[in-house]
């Protein structure tokens, strides 16, 4: 039995992922989030819920010598927890923007560190970091998040590099246009930050399209990222990078046959 750990499992990607790998069996499932009663359903199928804010030290710490004390420690890591601050860079705090980065960046980081001990010693694991189509591209008003979700990519392209020789697999899945809870986070706050300011016009633009791509039936379902998890899980030797739901290969592929000017022009036709 694998030992798995999955952050941000209260809802979308990481409770479906929590589900999928109970359903396969083969797996002992802990599930992590702030929302611990929204985790039942998950302990009611076998998975062990415990409370962790990734930006709690001590709450990551208790988490893992619990695990370990009960099963020697972590083998696979599923990096899920995060959430995207939109807003214009002039009208986002510095606090704000640094909070960004306490979730999406250095919680991260901080609980890989704590899992890595027990992993180097076994001389296997598996880090699996949800990144997502926006650590490749940028869009209107998301500096912040987007900032993070780069910074994400050339972590962990440096992280495989150095846990390599310790038989370490570190994967990253970019999912695309998914039905989770990103544009009700998202939105809100946007329109609090930007919604009157002098970006108020492009704020109710990005606004609009973000609730007309999330409400459409062209966005995937959160299993469509649960499953390209547990394929790469059962993969003897998974890809480096996973890149899966609506929109995904379309929008990466553009990305990378056009120039800045005219990827601009693009994103900016969006709105």
């Amino acid at each position: 039995m694998k030992t798995v750990l999955i952050t941000g499992a209260s809802s979308g990607i990481g409770k479906a992922t929590a589900q999928k790998l109970l359903s396969e069996g083969g797996y002992t499932v802990y599930v992590a989030a702030r929302r611990v009663e929204k985790m039942q359903d998950l302990a009611q199928q076998g998975a062990i819920p415990l409370a962790m804010d990734v930006t709690d030290d001590a709450q990551m710490v208790a988490a893992v010598e619990r695990i370990t004390k009960e099963q020697g420690g972590v083998d696979i890591l599923i990096n899920n927890a995060g959430f995207a601050t939109y807003g214009a860079m002039e009208d986002t705090s510095i606090d704000d923007a640094r909070y960004q980065f306490e979730v999406n960046i250095f919680g991260l980081a901080r609980l890989t560190q704590l899992v890595l001990p027990s992993m180097r010693q076994k001389r296997a694991g598996t880090i699996v970091n949800i990144s997502s189509v926006g650590g490749k591209i940028y869009t209107p008003l998301g500096a912040w998040y987007h900032a993070t979700k780069h910074a994400l990519e050339g972590w962990s392209d440096c992280l495989r590099l150095e846990l390599a020789p310790f038989g370490i697999n570190v994967v990253i899945v970019e999912p695309g246009l998914i039905k989770t809870e990103f544009d009700d986070v998202m939105i809100g706050p946007l329109l609090q930050r930007s919604g009157s300011s002098a970006y108020a016009r492009m704020a109710q633009k990005v606004a609009k399209a973000t609730q007309k791509n999330y409400a459409s039936r062209t966005s995937s379902p959160p299993s469509v990222i649960a499953d390209t998890i547990a394929d790469a899980l059962k993969a003897r030797r998974p890809r480096t990078r996973y890149v899966a739901g609506a929109m995904a290969r379309p929008i990466l592929f553009l990305r990378r046959l056009l120039s800045d000017r005219l990827f601009d022009r693009l994103m900016g036709s969006m709105i």
